[in-house]
């Protein structure tokens, strides 16, 4: 029954990103994303502080459906940074800051490439004519 709580954790997730989200925007800033920063790293700073808590080694033991629940359901849901911002911490922690930085750098210039080429695709299918 492990993905009925993913999927419950990656909804509220979801939502705790649009609620954050927005009234960010609506009393901070429409302007810059702050929304979307503050959900970047509130996110990364849950998984980061529940990976450590729960881990192997840590102080807290939960079960694998609720590690699940928290940092694929929740973070997953909330924002996909905070697993890359914990996969980058694990490669830097491991001693392998090269690939820490690939990754960082990698993911960086993808995801700008990846907007830019989807907003350019959707550009062209909003000039087309007809249906």
């Amino acid at each position: 029954m492990t993905w009925f709580w993913v999927m419950l954790g990656s909804a509220l997730g979801g939502l705790g990103r649009y609620w954050i989200s927005g009234f960010a925007a609506q009393h901070i800033s429409q302007t810059f994303p702050i929304g979307t920063l503050i959900v970047n790293v509130t996110g990364s700073f849950v998984i980061g502080f529940f990976a450590t808590l729960t881990g192997p080694d840590g102080r807290v033991f939960v079960g694998t459906d609720a590690r699940q629940f928290v940092m694929t359901g929740i973070c997953g849901g909330y924002t996909t940074f905070s697993s890359f911002s914990l996969q980058t911490l694990n490669l830097a922690r491991d001693g392998e800051m090269t690939l820490a930085g690939v990754n960082a750098v990698l993911s960086l210039v993808l995801c700008l490439v990846a907007v830019w080429l989807g907003h350019v695709a959707a550009g062209a299918l909003n000039q087309l004519k007809g249906a």
